[in-house]
């Protein structure tokens, strides 16, 4: 017996994802915020209750926490930021606990430990079939490949243009501006003949002023003038008649992965009014993330595009996207935007999210399931929710699925915005706000991730935890080669190193490489690849001298942005004894941000037997001093010592100046 009361693990898993449907079913059943809940609030039974059912909930998940080694709820943390806290720790429960469920599910997929380390390319040719994704008893042999199936070759080595993970702004891939009003900005920047007649300073200006303008263009939204011109049209001013969809086993759905059949679609799509549109995107197994799929459901038909197969061509689909005389209907289209943009160059112009009208309509709950449960009685399927749409050939039910998600969402566009009508008494003025909240959608602009000195502050902040300066080093040091190595694997930062075995190697900073793997369970396949340079990168921030972040950091003071009691004049917790003693080490120092960095006070190399300091040492000195007096580093320096050095070299500022001194000395006139 597997386990008291389960036979197998099979009976064990069906129990345990029954129950936790039905209680996320039940979950979407409790009074929702506003004046339902209000209501119920008002009776002390009910707030009774809520207060014992929320702490037998908190237990529970205190108790899965601490199984997982995570943090935990405290009972004694404010009341003030408690609720903010919790939820910070469950955001980071959840990362662990989801990050080891993916890890060991690549493992039992054929990558595991006893596995010898291969290539970061490599693909393990073999399927491997598991009560996870068998798809019944009565087909046992068929099965499909779900979450991250390692047997997948990666759809990367075959786009016709390579994937761009450098570390520069993102530029749209548009070359070809259909229905525009104000055409693409031309990339050639020529000399006008009237600037042969300018001064050459004032030419070099005016060069300046294009070129800005030109990168202005190369960066800006292309359909940014349609957009911001863009009327409602009529057809929105006036309440639908709803139009019931075709059954779904009735309806034609075509996949799509030819370009001929790419073009016809687009010809097709041309000569409706509306049509629905959604994504599928895979984010795990790339940087940047992959559109995998398109789904497209006009009144009459659906449509399955394989955007993998047609990447470098679905660019022509901007002929029907960007038409102003056709509703494009999406559900919660923020990301999908940025997708579009990001992997086809394609835009959207006269969008309507019926997201923004369910929030307008305060339906309580926003999700596409929830409507189509509301107006359509159907149950949505989220078997295939976490699939990889990575796999070639799709098996017929998760195309099915993806049918689905576009299927009902025109019938669903109608009865929304009937609703919008009948709840602004027959007015447009909900309908206008939904529109403009879709129009400003469309405005949106997708942005790379860039890697700066600083961002690894931003994730540093949101763990909640205090490093001292060995391991705030050794955390930077893990986040530059994660991203680094994330960006030229074409992988997933979460993939590469995730956030909490990250953070677990920079607090413990093992010492030896064995240390660095007994930190991440289980532990990713790249980490084993690249051990020994973790390793290295390890025994670099270990000779760090070991100081709190709070306190001086190795010549320079640090001070952390978190500490709502420090201030810029605060030198209490800093003895002089403690300044005078530490000195600059290395060169890695000059990464640490947010920082009041003050040059170094004492060097072994510098200061010469007369003990006097160098004019640096006596700037950093008056800089210290403005800690206690704000104004005193404005004060005139007194008895500077000056090197002789320093008057006589030519790359000093001191010999500039004693240069001019000595020419005016000779020639008065020049005074």
């Amino acid at each position: 017996m597997f386990c008291p009361g389960f036979k197998d693990v099979d009976a064990f898993v069906k129990r345990g994802l029954g129950g936790v449907v039905a209680a996320t079913k039940a979950s979407g059943l409790l009074p929702q915020a506003g004046d339902e809940f209000d209501f119920y609030r008002s009776f002390p039974g009910f707030q009774d209750f809520c207060a014992v059912q929320g702490e037998r909930l908190l237990h529970c998940m205190s108790q899965l926490m601490q199984h997982h080694g995570c943090r935990s709820f405290m009972k004694d943390r404010s009341k003030l930021t408690g609720l903010e806290e919790r939820f910070d720790l469950v955001i980071e429960s959840n990362d662990v606990i989801l990050e080891k469920v993916g890890i060991m599910l690549d493992e039992a997929s054929g990558v595991t430990r006893s596995q010898p380390v291969m290539p970061a390319g490599y693909q393990p040719p073999r399927i491997v079939v598991s009560s996870w994704n068998r798809k019944g008893n009565d087909h046992s042999g068929e099965t499909f490949h779900l979450l991250h199936a390692k047997n997948i070759q990666r759809p990367q080595l075959k786009f016709k243009e390579k994937v761009d993970n450098s570390n520069t702004p993102f530029v749209a891939k548009i070359f070809v501006k259909p229905n525009a009003i104000k055409p693409l900005p031309s990339c050639e920047l020529t000399e006008r003949p009237e600037d042969l007649d300018v001064p050459p300073a004032l030419a070099d200006f005016i060069h300046q002023l294009r070129t800005q303008e030109h990168m202005d263009d190369m960066f800006s939204h292309p359909y940014q003038y349609e957009l911001e011109h863009l009327v409602m049209p009529e057809i929105l001013r006036s309440r639908p008649d709803p139009q019931l969809y075709k059954p779904l086993a009735e309806t034609s759905c075509t996949f799509i992965e030819t370009l001929e059949d790419l073009v016809a679609l687009n010809e097709k799509l041309a000569k409706t009014t509306e049509f629905a549109v959604d994504l599928e995107h895979h984010s795990y197994r790339s940087f940047l993330g992959i559109t995998c799929l398109m789904q497209i459901s006009t009144r009459e038909e659906d449509f399955i595009i394989d955007t993998l197969e047609l990447r470098s061509e679905m660019y022509i689909l901007n002929e029907s996207f960007t038409d102003p005389t056709i509703v494009k209907v999406f559900h919660g289209a923020d990301s999908d935007i940025e997708w579009l943009q990001k992997d086809f160059g394609v835009y959207v112009v006269n969008m309507f999210d019926t997201h923004h009208a369910a929030r307008s309509l305060n339906l309580g709950r926003n999700s596409l399931d929830h409507l189509l449960k509301l107006y359509c009685s159907v149950d949505s399927n989220k078997r295939y929710q976490l699939a990889d749409w990575r796999i070639r050939p799709l098996p017929e039910e998760m195309l099915k699925y993806a049918q689905a998600d576009t299927h009902y969402l025109l019938y669903v566009y109608d009865r929304v915005r009937a609703d919008l009508f009948d709840a602004a008494n027959g007015q447009s003025n909900l309908i206008q706000v939904v529109w403009s909240k879709s129009k400003d959608l469309c405005l949106k602009k997708y942005v790379k991730p860039i890697f700066t000195e600083e961002s690894y502050m931003e994730l540093h902040r949101k763990q909640k935890k205090s490093f001292n300066s060995q391991q705030l080093v050794a955390f930077r040091l893990l986040f530059s080669w994660r991203d680094k190595l994330a960006r030229e694997e074409d992988e997933s930062t979460g993939y590469v190193l995730p956030n909490h075995m990250m953070m677990k190697i920079a607090e413990e900073l093992p010492k030896e490489p064995q240390g660095i793997i007994a930190c991440c369970n289980p532990t990713p396949p790249l980490v084993r690849q690249q051990i020994n340079e973790l390793h290295q990168l390890i025994k670099q921030a270990r000779e760090i001298p070991l100081l709190k972040v709070s306190e001086v950091l190795s010549g320079f003071i640090l001070c952390s942005s978190e500490s709502t009691l420090f201030g810029p004049h605060d030198t209490s917790h800093v003895s002089e004894s403690d300044l005078m003693e530490l000195s600059l080490q290395g060169s890695d120092n000059h990464n640490v941000p947010r920082v009041i960095l003050l040059f170094l006070l004492k060097e072994d190399e510098g200061v010469g037997n007369s003990g006097h300091l160098t004019v640096a040492q006596q700037k950093a000195c008056s800089i210290l001093e403005s800690f206690e007096n704000p104004f005193r580093m404005y004060l005139p320096s007194k008895d500077i010592h000056i090197s002789k050095n320093a008057k006589y070299d030519p790359s000093t500022k001191i010999y500039e100046v004693n240069i001019r001194t000595v020419e005016k000395t000779l020639d008065p006139s020049r005074q």
